[in-house]
């Protein structure tokens, strides 16, 4: 598992699995952990975006050093990556998977999971619907079928 800000490694040919979904700045539930454990067995990289030393103190405007690293980090692993998992949880409005899922709709690496009860559901599914994106019903159930992929 390689965690923002860690260099991502350009030569190692492992599947890199990009973790894309609600944080809310640490807020949301730690979905991410739940991955990192259920794919130990896995060969592969899991790219987290979540980290561990957040600063609530950073500023999310550009101009901001720490941030910027952050969300450059972040596009470049979203690039670098050969899988996006996305979990929209519905407590969160998650602006920046939002974005993201716009960003790599057309990229045929997303699995998606977006519960009932998340505010912006329906623009999930037709985006989903318009590019051909699976959305699984739980964290689990896309767990399973990514295993399923990598094996």
């Amino acid at each position: 598992m390689i965690q923002s800000p860690a260099l991502i490694p350009e030569q190692d040919k492992r599947v890199k699995i990009f973790l894309a979904g609600s944080i809310d700045m640490g807020r949301s539930e730690n979905w991410q952990k739940k991955v990192i454990q259920q794919l130990a067995g896995v060969e592969g990289i899991i790219l987290n975006p979540r980290r561990d030393d957040w600063d609530k103190s950073w500023k999310p405007v550009s101009t901001d050093t720490n941030f910027r690293r952050q969300v450059e980090w972040e596009l470049d692993a979203l690039e670098k990556a050969d899988m996006i998992l996305m979990y929209f949880e519905p407590a969160s409005q998650s602006p920046i998977t939002l974005l993201e899922l716009g960003l790599y709709a057309r990229s045929k690496k997303i699995m998606v999971v977006c519960p009932e009860g998340f505010w912006r559901k329906g623009n999930v599914d037709i985006v989903c619907e318009r590019y051909g994106i699976k959305q699984y019903k739980t964290v689990d159930e896309m767990l399973g079928q990514l295993k399923k992929q990598l094996q």
